[in-house]
């Protein structure tokens, strides 16, 4: 038996050796120690504010509510409310708080239920932060605007208006191709079967659709002939051109008005519905609802801007030394715009009425070149300047590339009822 007792502890001793072994094998490296260190969760926001050990209580704006009344309901005291009331003068004025928009009420959890932030959601882009917490300040906030880059190419079997927003995309979508190719196609002629495509971005905050910021590139097929239309930027001012980089903003606009139809056209010799005698009608009238607004169809100084017995209430835009354009009839003139102030191309400069030896709603529109009265639809207007010579290589560049895009696109085709009315 004795003999045997060496050989069994020795045994033994292996054994746990092994084991030994074993576990310090196993034992995990410092860096796998590490990577298992618990990180805290990301804190919960809203409006930047940190909410997690808060309550959040949501509300509308009720007709006649007012933020006094609002938190007082909350047990913010009086002159909690005269403090805020004191730090939102030159910030925001109380008195908008608007019917039906969204506030939020942030308060603490404990027994006091005391109120830190009252939030108001005047728009979808903004938001008004008013601190009720230690320190008390007003603050508007901008929300963030996400650019999306977007495409769409459809057939049209209405109007563009109509198959643009048929297809899912913004309306002002169809108002921003007008502008662009407003020389090029008369989109009051627009027919069953015309085909567009567009490259646009897309406004979006918190993943809501607000608006289009800017079309990069646009194709038009109409009467079987084909448009382009792509933007650049020249001397860091952006601008729409031709494939063969010519300008397509010509030095007016083709008309001054979003109009309904042309009532009546530049003639020698009229016969006027109020005075009852032909008479020459050296201008054209655009028949369009009262209010809409009447844009300066080109850059230019304002030589008069007045009420006339015969005129109503009128502008006359002297462009240069060649062209003048006047605007009568208007309901009225808009604030701002009088003799010597300077105006844009597509700036409103006052609003259709009926005003003067007016029979109904319209816009009477005069054109004149080397101080003579000619008619508006027919003169040869210049266009504006081709892209420099300098810089054409790199825009033919981007036009290819813009090119390439818009022919991966598919058109797609409203399944809307027809409309016969053709146009925009």
């Amino acid at each position: 038996m004795p003999s045997k007792v060496p050989g069994l502890i020795s045994f033994i001793l292996i054994i746990l050796l092994y084991s030994c072994h074993s576990v310090i094998k196993q034992t995990p490296k410092k860096q796998d120690v590490d990577s298992l260190v618990y990180e805290d969760p990301e804190p919960k926001l809203l409006f930047g504010i940190q909410i997690d050990s808060s309550k959040v209580i949501e509300g509308k704006i009720k007709r006649n509510q007012t933020l006094s009344a609002i938190l007082q309901s909350f047990g913010v005291s009086d002159a909690k409310i005269y403090a805020i009331a004191q730090a939102s003068k030159n910030v925001y004025d109380l008195r908008k708080l608007i019917i039906g928009k969204k506030y939020f009420i942030i308060h603490k959890m404990d027994a006091t239920r005391t109120v830190e932030y009252f939030i108001f959601e005047p728009s979808i882009q903004s938001f008004v932060v008013f601190s009720l917490g230690d320190s008390i300040y007003t603050q508007v906030h901008q929300k963030k605007i996400d650019l999306i880059q977007r495409s769409i190419a459809a057939t049209i079997q209405s109007s563009l208006y109509e198959t643009v927003i048929d297809i899912g995309a913004p309306r002002v979508l169809a108002s921003k191709i007008i502008d662009i190719l407003a020389w090029q196609v008369d989109f009051f002629r627009i027919q069953e079967g015309d085909k567009f495509k567009v490259i646009y971005e897309e406004e979006s905050i918190e993943g809501n659709p607000i608006g289009v910021n800017r079309i990069t590139g646009v194709y038009f097929e109409h009467f079987n002939k084909i448009f382009y239309g792509f933007r650049y930027i020249v001397d860091q001012k952006e601008d729409y051109f031709d494939e063969e980089g010519n300008s397509l903003r010509k030095t007016f606009l083709r008309a001054p008005l979003n109009y309904r139809r042309i009532s009546s056209r530049y003639s020698g010799r009229r016969y006027h519905p109020i005075q009852k005698r032909f008479k020459a009608h050296l201008g054209t009238d655009y028949a369009a609802s009262v209010g809409t607004p009447v844009h300066s169809v080109g850059e230019g100084i304002v030589v008069e801007a007045k009420y006339g017995r015969y005129n109503g209430n009128y502008v006359k835009i002297k462009h240069n030394s060649t062209y003048s354009t006047q605007y009568l009839h208007m309901q009225k003139i808009k604030r701002g715009i009088r003799p010597g102030v300077e105006v844009e191309q597509g700036q409103t400069i006052g609003f259709v009425g009926s005003t003067g030896l007016a029979t109904g709603p319209h816009l009477c529109f005069r054109f004149w070149k080397n101080n003579k009265q000619v008619d508006a639809l027919k003169v040869d207007l210049p266009p504006s300047d081709p892209i420099n010579p300098n810089a054409l290589n790199d825009f033919l560049h981007e036009k290819n590339r813009i090119i390439k895009k818009l022919e991966l696109l598919t058109y797609e085709t409203p399944q809307n009822k027809k409309n016969s009315r053709m146009g925009p």
